[in-house]
């Protein structure tokens, strides 16, 4: 019998993230917001989880963007919490703050209403590792709880994709 629910891509890619990182002997660490940890859920549901994932925020508030992560005020006046550089900024101080090889990120609007002018489903994730940022924007559709698993997937997908175009050897230098 094959699982079919909205859970079992979401393990997979999990799973294969955790894999990735442990096979490289590389840890990570998350910054949520509009998933409200739900990356960091969805990774400690998977064995294995404990030997990478270092841990995580869920910086819901504007404030604890700023005042825990450290995401500079600057960022959030000019640009707002639901953008590419907020994004960036998230995953950066995740890296830093947990002193992590990987720092992953979500910011944006799950719905019902609008948000800094932003329609519902607009959503930003990055990953930051040895060699930069990479920041994707998503336009997803759906109820709450589908654009906050549509941002787990295409966030644990861009660490995938960041992981494969990183030479294993950088995962030990200090970025």
């Amino acid at each position: 019998m094959t699982d079919s629910s909205p859970q079992a891509p979401l393990a997979s890619l999990a799973a294969r993230s955790l894999d990735a990182l442990e096979h490289r002997e590389a840890t990570l660490a998350t910054a949520e917001s509009l998933t409200a940890g739900l990356i960091s859920a969805t990774l400690a549901a998977e064995r294995g989880a404990s030997t990478v994932l270092l841990g995580g925020v869920a910086a819901y508030a504007t404030d604890v963007k700023m005042s825990v992560l450290g995401v500079d005020e600057a960022v959030v006046q000019k640009h707002g919490v639901i953008s590419s550089e907020c994004a960036a900024a998230m995953a950066t101080a995740a890296r830093s703050k947990f002193q992590a090889t990987w720092g992953v990120s979500a910011t944006g609007v799950a719905g019902p209403d609008r948000q800094e002018d932003r329609p519902v489903g607009t959503v930003y994730v990055a990953v930051a590792g040895p060699l930069g940022v990479r920041v994707q924007e998503l336009s997803l559709s759906g109820s709450r709880q589908a654009i906050r698993e549509g941002t787990v997937n295409a966030a644990l997908d861009l660490l995938l994709a960041a992981l494969d175009a990183v030479p294993a050897a950088h995962d030990r230098i200090e970025g």
